[in-house]
């Protein structure tokens, strides 16, 4: 397995080095890296340049993808990866962080035969002072949109040869091969498309051969949540009925 990780960032000079160092940090280290600068007006790409330098062992390449998107970042990412050599190819955020023990999660679930695999995201607390309820909030706003997702129409097809599973873009892994054939993320905007639903429901079509797995962990950022407050959140998950001025919450 040649494992690869993509990370699609956009302005998040105040997060992705926490990002970077947690990938620094795994039990794992056989992977390489790749950022996928989306257009940033700040230090973004600087970080990850001193990053590569201060880590002269590992495999760190910065790359730039000028169409705005976290789908078009993020298919930019994987596809360098896979051209580059990658057989397999997870994905993680700028603002999150990888549970220590991700790589190793992932790779086994990719051993054991699922070709696209995710796992729960839980919230950061380095970010904020959490709330108890704050804590809770996150998971209980996965799991509700992980069952929405299940009767919504554009999910249900005779087509799929399996169930929907929500497979957060943040928390992802995929099989080079799939991934070609699937078509790959949708090169859109964050507020067009939640690239990482189009990219499940595509792979449904193709394959039975995906799941969750409890013990690949990643760590979100609540920005968002606060930003749009429990309901706005809900909404914008489910397609998308709500839709704020400022969509990048930094």
């Amino acid at each position: 397995m040649n494992l690869w990780v993509a990370v699609p960032a956009y302005n998040e000079e105040r997060s992705i080095g926490a990002t970077l160092r947690r990938l620094g940090e795994q039990s794992d280290r056989e992977f390489s890296l790749v950022v996928v600068d989306n257009g940033s007006t700040d230090g973004t790409a600087g970080i990850v340049r001193d990053f590569a330098r201060e880590h002269p062992g590992r495999n760190v390449r910065l790359v730039a993808e000028p169409q705005k998107g976290t789908g078009a970042a993020a298919d930019t990412g994987l596809r360098y990866a896979i051209e580059h050599g990658a057989t397999h190819i997870a994905r993680t955020d700028a603002d999150c962080l990888p549970h220590p023990d991700w790589i190793s999660a992932v790779r086994r679930a990719l051993d054991g035969g699922l070709e696209m695999v995710s796992g729960p995201l839980r919230p950061r607390t380095d970010e904020f002072r959490l709330k108890l309820w704050e804590r809770r909030l996150l998971p209980t706003v996965v799991e509700l949109a992980a069952l929405a997702g299940r009767y919504r129409k554009g999910n249900q097809d005779p087509a799929y040869l399996g169930p929907y599973l929500m497979m957060p873009g943040c928390n992802m892994a995929i099989s080079a091969r799939l991934y070609e054939e699937a078509g790959g993320f949708p090169r859109t905007r964050i507020e067009e498309v939640h690239e990482d639903r189009a990219l499940v429901n595509r792979v449904r079509r193709l394959t039975t051969a995906y799941g969750l797995r409890k013990d690949m962990v990643v760590y979100g950022s609540v920005r968002r949540l606060r930003a749009y407050g429990l309901i706005g959140t809900l909404a914008w998950y489910a397609d998308h009925r709500y839709t704020p001025d400022v969509v990048d919450i930094r």
